[in-house]
């Protein structure tokens, strides 16, 4: 027989997922290499021969997702298989045509080829773009299953932006494992919120694996909470499913991939920010929801902004510093941190844009309608300090701080600052509440 080659086009998270799901003992293929796009740094590495399994004894290539077509033609690949998220159609088909042009079949897998089954019951969380409000959302499912008396294990979707041996599980159940795990900004974002109120929370780059893990962890596990991200859908086979859509952004719900698998398979759709949206935009997306996934039951839902100190903003020229993948994938161009600044009396805002040095300077290149926000960008050591000196050559009255975690506590603000906090608030009935006592009643009582 001979083996189908292949080459898996990703950006650090589903590609190794699919790997690992469906290509790792499979002797029908051959995958010869990944490409990666959307995070810095991750190309010129190899999928370690510890996780890619005894087929692949040197481990796999990992290239820059602009060699593709040079690749197909040198490496005689057969298919290719797309495999990031948070991506618009045109996106998607037009890398479609590159490797159909160069000679290769084009390959996406769903989720019966992918998804992996629990021993317990498992919600997931997702949103049709990144920055939607899904991690505030699935914090607040959290909340209500402790308020239960309900052990609760969150796991995330992958972000392995270093040693993936290392990284092949992690459990976050103190903060001190923020700094044992080496993470990034973007992956503070997301565990450290889950920690400070007391679940404990997974990740890493093998999901079957780190799924047993959660399953009898230390603690204890009676429910799973898969906490998605880039609008993808779940690694696991999921009981109950709640995808957050944004009225910001209307009609991004039906052409983004794969945001809108996750609204036509939701059991559950949160629409949130409804207390910003323009009400036109809401009903835009409340049609689109019906058009696609009639059955689901419809959450109306507002971002609740509060911040520690307004005295900081109000009457002052400000930096607003926004979560980055907001910002870069999500395409936002405002966030939680100018929301609060306007709400709270600021007069104005500082383009940083003039005051940024080395990777910060490269994101606006790459991302240039990112506009007069700040994004916290974090991926390694030196944007770590890039992101400091910046925000410490900005001519500001005040610093306003839109992440989900403390960036005060990883880098050194020579500013006034605030931070804003941001939590999702069900309007009116049906609420999270009432969904998840049906839950309980069906799947763990």
């Amino acid at each position: 027989m001979v083996r189908r080659r292949v080459i898996i086009i990703g950006a650090a998270g589903r590609d190794f997922h699919n790997f690992n799901t469906f290509y790792r003992d499979n002797d029908r293929y051959e995958v010869v290499a990944f490409t990666a796009a959307q995070i810095p740094d991750i190309e010129d590495r190899r999928y370690p021969p510890d996780l890619a399994g005894k087929l692949y004894p040197e481990g796999i290539p990992i290239h820059a997702e602009g060699d593709l077509p040079k690749l197909i033609k040198e490496m005689d690949i057969d298919e290719c298989v797309f495999s990031y998220s948070d991506v618009s159609y045109q996106h998607v088909m037009s890398v479609g045509a590159i490797v159909e042009a160069a000679g290769a079949s084009f390959v996406m897998l769903g989720p019966k080829d992918t998804q992996i089954e629990s021993s317990k019951p498992v919600i997931s969380v997702g949103a049709v773009r990144t920055g939607c409000g899904k991690s505030q959302t699935a914090r607040r499912i959290i909340e209500i299953l402790m308020e239960k008396g309900l052990k609760v294990v969150a796991i995330r979707h992958p972000m392995p932006y270093g040693d993936l041996v290392a990284q092949r599980v992690q459990r976050f159940a103190e903060l001190a494992d923020l700094d044992k795990h080496k993470c990034t900004i973007e992956e503070m974002e997301e565990y450290e919120p889950h920690i400070v109120r007391g679940n404990v929370i997974y990740a890493g780059v093998d999901y079957e694996a780190i799924l047993r893990e959660a399953e009898r962890d230390p603690r204890g596990c009676d429910v799973i909470v898969w906490d998605g991200g880039n609008n993808d859908f779940p690694f696991y086979n999921s009981d109950l499913h709640v995808t957050v859509v944004d009225p910001h952004r209307p009609g991004h719900e039906i052409t983004y991939y794969p945001g809108e698998i996750t609204l036509r398979i939701a059991d559950v759709v949160v629409i949130n920010k409804m207390d910003s949206a323009n009400p036109a935009d809401v009903e835009t997306v409340r049609r689109n929801i019906a058009s696609r996934n009639p059955a689901a039951t419809v959450i109306d839902a507002a971002s609740d902004l509060t911040i520690d100190d307004p005295s900081v903003v109000k009457g002052k020229t400000v930096l607003a510093i926004e979560d980055g993948p907001t910002l870069t994938h999500g395409g936002m161009k405002v966030g939680a941190a100018v929301v609060a600044a306007q709400r709270f009396g600021a007069i104005g805002f500082v383009d940083p844009r003039p005051y940024t040095v080395g990777t910060l300077t490269e994101t606006f290149e790459i991302y240039p309608e990112i506009g007069m926000v700040l994004p916290a960008m974090g991926y390694g050591e030196q944007q770590l300090k890039d992101l400091e000196t910046t925000i410490n050559n900005i001519e500001c009255d005040a610093v306003v701080i839109g992440t989900p975690i403390d960036l005060s506590r990883i880098i050194d603000i020579k500013k006034p600052y605030t931070r804003v906090y941001y939590n999702l608030q069900e309007i009116g009935r049906p609420n999270l509440i009432d969904v998840l006592q049906k839950f309980i009643r069906e799947k763990i009582s």
